[in-house]
């Protein structure tokens, strides 16, 4: 007979199971102006779970835990002409290794030349 918290692992897991499709990543098409647009996006799942100890009625246990992060990366375009990706520009990235390369050339900049 399996304990509680396995239990609780087991309904985590399939309800996780149940999101995990390609419509999380694929979305509906949408057709606009004579052009099929696919939204299109990046899912990152995760998952914990706990085990308990002691003497059963007796003994402490713990439980577990999932999440889901969908992150939209972008579209398709689907015309008569062709497909193409358009991707989403992500500003919080163009910043971060826009940062990144100003303390590069500051710190290249800062050093003392040597002959």
């Amino acid at each position: 007979m399996p304990t509680p918290t396995e239990e609780l692992v087991a309904t985590i897991s399939e309800r996780l199971k149940a999101t995990a499709n390609v419509k999380v990543v694929y979305g509906e098409p949408q057709v606009i102006e004579g052009k099929t647009i696919i939204p299109v996006a990046v899912a990152r799942y995760g998952f914990g779970a706990g085990s308990g100890t002691g003497p059963r009625g007796e003994g402490t246990g713990g439980g577990g835990g999932g999440g889901v992060s969908v992150k939209p990366i972008g579209c398709l375009e689907i015309t008569a002409e062709g497909t193409r990706f358009i991707p989403v520009i992500d500003v919080n990235r163009l910043a971060t290794l826009g940062l990144i390369g100003l303390a590069l050339v500051l710190f290249w900049f800062r050093r003392p030349f040597r002959r």
